[in-house]
């Protein structure tokens, strides 16, 4: 795979997104690394095109292009499951937006952590009412996923900040 082509996408055609590549995706992400091999991770996927819309705009900003996305992965972790839960989520975000772009479909993470709304409401509360999510269960991030309508430049080597790398100390 080449990474540095990888990058996130904002702008979807409408074209659906085939089960087999839905399939794949969520296979891998339900095999990603968490600690313990304990997978406190959970998934909810959003294709309805009116949950979409209101997910979208359930912050004041960075969501709403999710809007025209054909399907939507919303991350979710069990609460006291592990202590490494929100980095598993991650881990399985992260897996999901490689393997999306493996199978040629754009991908881009919407995050929700302290965010609210445009009447000051909890992202978290919007979210959670809108798709009855129990206390129980942590809410992480949003993931918009689609053919692309844009074309983004590939990363070249020369993006790559290497002054960001350390061997053996600081």
């Amino acid at each position: 795979m080449n990474f540095l082509g990888r990058r996130s996408i904002r702008k979807y055609n409408q074209q659906a997104i085939e089960k087999d590549k839905i399939q794949e995706i969520m296979k891998a992400a339900v095999l990603s690394p968490s600690g313990h091999n304990g997978r406190p991770y959970e998934f909810i996927l959003v294709d309805d095109k009116e949950l979409i819309q209101k997910l979208a705009f359930s912050k004041v900003s960075g969501g709403q292009f999710a809007a025209d996305a054909p399907l939507l992965i919303l991350v979710l972790g069990k609460k006291d499951s592990y202590p490494t839960m929100e980095d598993d989520c991650a881990i399985a975000s992260t897996v999901i937006q490689l393997k999306a772009y493996d199978l040629g479909l754009g991908s881009c993470w919407i995050q929700l952590k302290s965010k609210e709304n445009t009447e000051g409401v909890s992202t978290i509360e919007v979210i959670r009412k809108l798709l009855s999510i129990p206390d129980t269960i942590h809410i992480n991030n949003l993931i918009s996923l689609g053919y692309p309508a844009e074309e983004r430049e590939s990363y070249k080597d020369e993006d790559a900040n290497m002054e960001l790398v350390h061997y053996n100390k600081y």
